[in-house]
């Protein structure tokens, strides 16, 4: 530790192997502690509060009653090989994510900009010329959108907005391929704080202080190295040991025993997070929502929580974490056996079973996920008289898995990408590159656009409620629990605030000893 604090090298449990590196393509919040290390959008994050400050955007101006953002960029903006960084490289940025032919799962994220969702989704005719992302010239980028949205500066943030280097996508062919060579360190070219080192597969991924980073002044760190350590007890004894800086998360039976040894190390922070399973509605049982709802209400959420957990979680009864951006939805998910009992007798009665066939309950290596579910195995047991498989997987596997609707019942989490409700719902809309459940649901979709044009508060909140309410009735999910963000961080570790969406510029961040003796 005290040859790290000389050298200014921060050592991260990143908790998994992110599966690209790739900004465009990425989807866990692995990918994004490195992305944001390696990338810079057009504006960055106060490290307390992330309200948006200048990034690669030295300024901006608002027009059109919040239709239209004009970004003034920095000439002293660079690439990580000193090419210098310009308008038309979010223009090329923005054009390939939106490129149906890349398949990016975060696709949508871009959909406020004008004809962006028309042309991914190929529901015009369109050229790409269409989409409501212009460079006046090489200093001058016109956004233009649907509607106002209100949180489109912080959506910014957000790695899918993250320019990528044409000269680079064009030399390994891949504006529309995922898994090309281009992410490899050798060959990464970013614009952020740091860059790429060295990346061994599950191993360590680390990156060095980058020169040509227009802030480089205030840069103190001159490397990070992210280690993707799956198990949550190895990463423990890897901090206790020195070895790491941070920890990505406790398990549930540690806290006492870490609570008593380490009480200025033990972290306990707000995290805009809900932990659900998805129901592949294409797979039988689930294709019936009553078999869905069944399980849901079988579920003791309260006593998850308390008793499994321990960690400070609220058991969740509905999708968007209460007060999200100052909404605050209608409960819709309880707990309720007698209805789930008379839910599937009548589900199993139509079609002439004694009981369900065993149902396989897929989930990531954790031990955290793997208490959860035999927790939830014990609940549809006992209630329904169901028997869970329980299919552990590396998270690569996994994540393939999901994505190519190879599952019955699978273990997920959300972390909001920016504090509004739209963060959560928006990736049940029919079709959605997030979604991967089967559901689609016309007016679900409606309430979703109506939120999306509303300009009143109150317009946006009746709509989410309207999508919080069918989330309830046709349970294409499971939400459980809402996350506290439960980690060990060493008091050399300067410059980190709790935040809601646990995002901790780097550039801020140092070591250096206690304060005290």
């Amino acid at each position: 530790m005290e040859t790290a604090l000389d050298e200014q090298i921060l050592h991260f449990g990143l908790g998994s192997e992110p599966q690209y590196l790739d900004p465009h393509l990425a989807t866990s919040v692995a990918a994004h502690n490195i992305l944001s290390a390696l990338l810079e959008g057009l504006v960055s994050e106060d490290p307390k509060t992330l309200k948006p400050l200048p990034g690669v955007a030295k300024s901006w101006e608002v027009l059109d009653e919040g239709r239209t953002y004009i970004f003034h960029l920095r000439k002293n903006a660079h690439w990580s090989n000193g090419d210098k960084v310009t308008a038309h490289d979010f223009v090329y940025s923005f054009r390939r994510i939106l490129n149906p032919n890349l398949g990016a799962q975060y696709a949508s994220m871009l959909y406020p900009l004008k004809n962006a969702k028309e042309f991914h989704q190929s529901l015009k005719s369109l050229a790409i010329e269409d989409i409501g992302a212009k460079a006046l010239d090489a200093d001058t980028l016109v956004l233009t959108l649907e509607n106002p949205v209100p949180y489109f500066l912080e959506l910014l943030n957000h790695y899918s907005w993250f320019p990528v280097h044409q000269p680079t996508i064009e030399k390994f062919e891949a504006y529309e391929k995922m898994g090309s060579a281009w992410t490899k360190p050798n060959n990464f070219v970013g614009n952020g704080p740091f860059k790429l080192k060295k990346h061994h597969i599950n191993s360590v991924i680390e990156v060095a202080k980058n020169k040509h980073y227009w802030d480089a002044e205030r840069v103190r760190l001159r490397g990070i190295r992210f280690y993707p350590i799956e198990a949550v007890y190895t990463e423990e004894r890897a901090y206790r040991s020195g070895f790491l800086h941070l920890t990505q998360s406790v398990s549930a039976d540690r806290i006492d025993f870490l609570k008593e040894k380490y009480p200025d190390e033990l972290h306990f922070e707000p995290y805009l997070g809900t932990y659900f399973y998805r129901f592949n509605l294409d797979m039988p049982p689930f294709n019936d929502a009553r078999v869905r709802r069944a399980f849901s209400l079988s579920i003791d959420r309260k006593r998850l929580v308390e008793k499994v957990l321990k960690g400070g979680q609220a058991p969740a009864s509905t999708f968007t974490p209460p007060g999200t951006g100052g909404f605050y939805p209608d409960p819709g998910f309880g707990h309720d056996p007698e209805t789930a009992k008379s839910l599937l007798n009548s589900y199993l009665q139509e079609k002439g079973l004694e009981k369900l066939p065993p149902v396989e309950l897929s989930y990531n290596t954790s031990e955290g996920h793997k208490k959860v579910a035999e927790a939830l195995h014990g609940m549809w047991k006992d209630i329904l008289g169901v028997e869970i498989r329980l299919l552990n997987m590396e998270w690569k596997v996994f994540l393939s898995t999901i994505s190519n609707g190879d599952f019955t019942l699978a273990r997920a989490g959300w972390i909001g990408d920016y504090v509004d409700p739209h963060t959560f719902l928006q990736m049940w809309r029919s079709g959605d590159g997030l979604n991967m459940t089967g559901w689609a649901n016309k007016s679900y979709d409606q309430a979703l656009h109506q939120a999306e044009i509303s300009i009143s508060k109150e317009e946006r909140w009746k709509s989410f409620q309207t999508c919080e309410d069918l989330l309830a009735e046709e349970t294409p999910i499971l939400p459980l629990y809402f996350y506290v963000h439960l980690t060990l961080r060493h008091p050399t570790v300067k410059g980190w605030y709790p935040t809601l969406l646990d995002h901790h510029p780097y550039k801020y961040v140092y070591l250096a000893k206690e304060d005290h003796p």
